[in-house]
């Protein structure tokens, strides 16, 4: 695998988890407002991911021992 294909599919690995934990957060705002949601339901999140977004969402520079 080349080195551009192996970022390539590092970009996308990366991008769906934020993508991810995004759909996490609203989900579990909607349902501490009493909002209503269907769990099978996923609304496709159009565009690029605003930058400040992702450092919101992206995983912490923490580290566990």
């Amino acid at each position: 695998m080349s080195v551009q294909t192996q970022a390539r599919s590092l970009f996308i690995k990366h991008h769906k988890l934020v993508v991810n934990r995004e759909r996490s957060m609203l989900a579990r705002t909607a349902a501490e407002i009493g909002v209503d949601v269907d769990p099978k339901f996923h609304n496709h999140i159009q565009g690029k991911i605003a930058s400040d977004f992702r450092t919101i969402y992206d995983r912490s520079h923490a580290a566990m021992s």
